[in-house]
């Protein structure tokens, strides 16, 4: 069975979306005009759909259009089941239904119905941006149901998912990242499914998580240093300061952008900021660098402007661009609703997290493990954060040392050079 979704050409505003249901030999079962319409400019003759499937008022629709395709699928494999062919008149009452609901129920033991279980039982304890992805995950699996049409239900998943979402997932263009991390959601939903006492396919989930050729962009230490000591139009100071802050501590934007003089710590005399961090809520107490030490004095005791993050992220590109950072990269770049695989100057990619991962990078290998570990990964942030812990004021110390050592050696080195 084949659904086929085109549009009329009636000149009007707005045209009516027109459904067409064909069997296998591409003969007519039945017709319908939808009491969906679209402007003729925003739809996708293709795809048949809205050209555009993330803007607000085209989200709806398609998630309408695929909802009719689950649901009549449904309808006449029921009838058919009884013996019984569908008739126009039941169908077309199942569409003006179905549109006319401002939100589909998902049904119970469906797979959304317990995605939808699972993310309520964790909203409490998950960050903003860990709620995100997962409304994520609910979306991407929305969208398989309607290629699909055919609704998922935790205790009929079976190994065969996998083959199908990842063919779905190459064909909307999804990132590997995307499709495999969306699979592995799915087997924690079954596992959670499991202890609810359903029993599920979940052992059929042998899938073992993809290695990701992730392209990670830095600073090097040479290219840290010819920032902090090059100077910049007085409108870009601060992001300059907040840049350099970030490739000392190693923090996300939604932390080092907060720091205010009233974090400012003292540990056996070295001036440490204490702060709890928005993602994972745990406190840190991090020794500051002599550079950003600096930069506090410099503002009297106190730091940058604040700046939001759309204008950080503008400000330090131009700051790369006016540093030279003009090497070519491999880098991702988001055109559109998809991120490709692109070679660009170095300063056109630079962005807010490049701090962090500059700061994880340069440290990497000078400073003892136990003291620092490789931060470009949640989990490697987690082992991060467990050594530079309040607690323990001795890991603070010896890390500050370290601090000034390699600061001490790549300050002269650079001196040398020029």
């Amino acid at each position: 069975m084949t659904f086929k979704f085109f549009i009329s050409d009636c000149g009007l505003a707005k045209e009516i979306i027109h459904l067409k249901i064909e069997n296998q030999s591409g003969q007519s079962l039945f017709s319908f005009k939808t009491p969906l319409r679209i402007c003729k400019e925003d739809w996708d003759s293709k795809k048949q759909r809205p050209s555009n499937i993330y803007l607000k008022r085209y989200k709806k629709i398609n998630a309408k259009l695929d909802a009719l395709k689950i649901r009549l699928t449904e309808c006449i494999e029921e009838d058919r089941s009884k013996g019984k062919l569908s008739s126009q008149r039941y169908l077309f009452k199942e569409i003006k239904n179905l549109c006319s609901k401002e939100k589909e129920v998902c049904p119970k033991d469906s797979l959304l119905y317990f995605i939808n279980m699972y993310i309520s039982s964790k909203k409490e304890y998950i960050c903003q941006s860990t709620y995100k992805r997962y409304k994520v995950f609910f979306n991407l699996i929305e969208r398989f149901e309607g290629f699909t049409a055919r609704r998922l239900y935790v205790n009929t998943i079976d190994g065969d998912f996998i083959r199908r979402f990842i063919s779905f997932g190459k064909e909307e263009s999804y990132s590997d990242n995307t499709i495999y991390r969306t699979i592995h959601f799915v087997k924690t939903i079954l596992n959670f499914a499991e202890r609810k006492g359903i029993r599920t396919a979940v052992r059929e989930f042998d899938i073992r998580r993809e290695r990701q050729n992730r392209i990670v962009i830095n600073l090097s230490e040479n290219e840290v240093m010819k920032i902090v000591k090059m100077k910049v139009p007085e409108e870009l100071q601060a992001a300059k300061d907040w840049l350099l802050i970030s490739c000392y501590t190693g923090q996300r934007i939604s932390d080092f952008m907060k720091f205010n003089s009233d974090l400012l710590k003292k540990v056996n005399d070295r001036v440490c900021i204490s702060f709890i961090q928005q993602k994972t809520k745990k406190e840190i107490l991090l020794p500051t660098h002599p550079v950003v030490l600096e930069i506090i004095r410099r503002y009297k005791n106190n730091f940058p402007q604040k700046l939001s993050a759309k204008k950080y992220n503008n400000h330090i590109k131009q700051i790369g661009r006016i540093a030279q950072l003009t090497e070519p990269v491999n880098a991702v770049k988001r055109i559109g609703h998809r991120v490709k695989k692109l070679i660009v100057e170095k300063w056109e990619v630079i962005t807010s997290h490049i701090g962090r991962r500059s700061f994880a990078t340069n440290f990497y290998g000078k400073i003892p493990t136990p003291l620092l570990m490789q931060a470009t990964g949640h989990t490697t942030e987690q082992m991060f954060l467990k050594y530079i812990n309040p607690v323990d004021e001795s890991h603070i110390i010896s890390l500050g040392n370290y601090f000034d050592k390699t600061y001490k050696e790549s300050y002269f080195a650079g001196m040398a050079a020029s």
